[in-house]
C-alpha cells in the first residue's frame, strides 16, 4: 500500500511540470502583445505632430497600460514558475540574476496582481474621462465603481498578505 502511495504522490509532485505548458503559452502570448505594442507605438509616432494635447495624452496612457500587461504577465510567469515549478538555476554565481527571483511567494504575487490591476484600471478611467463626453454619467458612474472595486480588493488582498506575514513572524518567534 506505501508503495502505491508514493507512486501517486510522485505523479501528483511531478504534474506541477504541466505548468510550464501554460508559462510558455503567456511567453508567446507576450512576444504576439509585443507586436501590437510596437504596432501602436509606430502609429503614435508617426502621428505625433498632428495630435492634440488630449489625444497624445491618450495614446501615451495606452502605451503606459500596454507595459503594465506586460510586465504584470513577466511576473506571474516567472513568479509562477519560480513557486510551483522549479527554481531558477543561478548560472554564474554572479550578481547579475535578477535580484527579486525566489522572494515573490503567493501572497505578495496576488498582491502585486492587484496593484498592478488597480493601475492599469486607473490609467482606462483616466482615460475615459479624458473622453468623457462619449459616455453617459450612469457608465461613468459604474467604471468609478468598478475601479473602486479593484482598489479595495488590492488594499484587502496586502492587508490579509500582512496579517499572514506578521502571524507567521509570531511563529518563527516561538
Amino acid at each position: 500500500m506505501k508503495r502505491l502511495e508514493l507512486a501517486i504522490e510522485s505523479i501528483i509532485l511531478a504534474s506541477r511540470w504541466l505548468l510550464v505548458v501554460f508559462y510558455i503559452g503567456l511567453a508567446l502570448a507576450l512576444a504576439v502583445y509585443a507586436l501590437s505594442f510596437g504596432k501602436k507605438l509606430y502609429e503614435f509616432i508617426t502621428l505625433a505632430f498632428t495630435l492634440d494635447d488630449t489625444d497624445t495624452i491618450l495614446k501615451m496612457l495606452g502605451l503606459i497600460d500596454a507595459a503594465l500587461v506586460a510586465s504584470l504577465v513577466v511576473m506571474v510567469i516567472i513568479s509562477g514558475y519560480e513557486n510551483f515549478v522549479s527554481r531558477f538555476d543561478d548560472q554564474d554565481g554572479g550578481d547579475d540574476g535578477v535580484h527579486w527571483l525566489g522572494t515573490i511567494d503567493v501572497g505578495s504575487l496576488k498582491v502585486k496582481v492587484a496593484s498592478t490591476i488597480v493601475a492599469i484600471s486607473s490609467i482606462h478611467l483616466l482615460q475615459v474621462f479624458l473622453n468623457s463626453s462619449t459616455y453617459t454619467t450612469d457608465q461613468l458612474m459604474w467604471l468609478t465603481i468598478i475601479h473602486l472595486a479593484f482598489v479595495v480588493s488590492a488594499f484587502m488582498l496586502a492587508y490579509i498578505d500582512r496579517l499572514m506575514g506578521l502571524s507567521k513572524g509570531k511563529k518563527d518567534e516561538a
